[in-house]
């Protein structure tokens, strides 16, 4: 079965769900047609990929992060992307004025954050419509996302939105609280730890078949549909995704006011700037700092004082053996034990191992044998 055959039965399904009144005895039969949807499109996207042809964007990763900025042709990417880095990304009044991928270095409370200008994103671009695929593709490899909108635009957001969901990136999400442990016989086994109010436990091991024959399955949320599927399917990205509102001085105070609060009540991060005359940029940078998990530390070799001007950036939730990896292999090889002032010790001066969670502003030293 070739690619456009799968298309079609995609379709047909498609429309067996449009045409299926929805009530409760269907959902198991809908259920099932979606993850079996789901199956379809994983299959389409792996032939589109491997037949793709074209250079792609060739982009290092540098810096403590990546962070992709997105959004419709002509709405100010490379003018934001001047203003908070080095790059120096062209910048046109017509559509497509970036037709590759540009790299920006922001240096920010002592961090280096890699941005990247993409081409702009179009509807249609997770069918590959404008250079969709790419610009997808190099998406799902950055940190956190930001969707720059025209003040005067807000359902770019939407269309956008609805691109990156088909191209199985799920923003702002964590991954669904599901374990499936596949066993050699004995069907599908359903444990729920916590109450299933969108769906039973019959229907979660109903579109669970059409993955998985022989599975301990334990659910750990109370989980939709949709998200059940995610389980199961391969392609999905989770991250972070803040949305920016450009061009804001061509609304009043409170026609902005109200786009924010709109987008807001949407569940998304949002903040308003003017990226050609270098307004709300310094709220904007804050905010990239904290939704990127940041935590700094300040490293204080035996004997010497601590460097306060050039801290360690690691997230949060790291461990003094994350500092060892990301500092020099000898150091997790030859570590004895470390020393902890600031907010994560419990004393003044903490004698501490490798599994210490660090928080920001810690000073660390670390302690080898030689």
């Amino acid at each position: 079965m070739d690619t456009s055959d799968i298309e079609k039965q995609i379709k047909n399904i498609e429309d067996e769900i449009f045409d299926t009144q929805k009530n409760k005895a269907t959902e198991h039969h809908i259920g099932k047609l979606k993850a079996k949807i789901a199956r379809l499109r994983e299959e389409v996207d792996k032939r589109k990929s491997a037949g793709a042809k074209g250079k792609g964007f060739a982009i290092k990763k540098h810096g403590d992060a990546t962070v992709g900025l997105i959004g419709f042709p002509s709405i100010g990417k490379s003018t934001l992307l001047n203003q908070l880095t080095d790059a120096k990304s062209r910048i046109g009044a017509y559509d497509f004025t970036t037709l590759d991928a540009i790299p920006g270095m922001m240096k920010y409370n002592g961090a280096n954050i890699q941005i990247l200008d993409l081409p702009g994103l179009i509807s249609g671009a997770s069918e590959g419509k404008g250079r969709g695929r790419e610009v997808l593709a190099a998406v799902r490899n950055v940190d956190l996302i930001l969707f720059m909108i025209d003040a005067q635009h807000r359902d770019h957001l939407d269309l956008m939105a609805e691109e990156l969901h088909k191209a199985g990136l799920r923003l702002n999400q964590k991954k669904p609280d599901v374990v499936v442990k596949k066993i050699g016989h004995g069907g599908i086994n359903i444990t729920a730890t916590t109450r299933l109010t969108h769906m039973d436990a019959e229907l979660v091991k109903t579109i669970s078949s059409e993955y998985v024959t022989n599975a301990d399955i334990i659910v750990r949320e109370n989980i939709t549909t949709d998200r059940l599927i995610d389980v199961f399917v391969q392609n999905r990205i989770y991250a972070p995704a803040i949305v920016i509102i450009n061009k804001t001085d061509l609304l009043s105070e409170r026609e902005l006011q109200s786009q924010v609060n709109a987008i807001k009540h949407s569940g998304w991060k949002v903040i308003p700037v003017s990226a050609k005359k270098g307004r709300g940029l310094s709220k904007l940078r804050d905010m990239i700092f904290s939704e990127l998990k940041f935590i700094r530390v300040y490293m204080k070799p035996v004997g010497k004082p601590a460097d306060f001007d050039e801290p360690l950036i690691i997230r949060q939730g790291n461990t003094v053996e994350d500092v060892c990896r990301k500092l020099h292999r000898e150091f997790e090889d030859k570590f004895r034990f470390a020393n902890v002032s600031g907010p994560s010790a419990k004393h003044d001066i903490q004698k501490v191992g490798l599994d210490h969670v660090l928080k920001d502003e810690d000073v660390l030293t670390i302690v080898v044998t030689r």
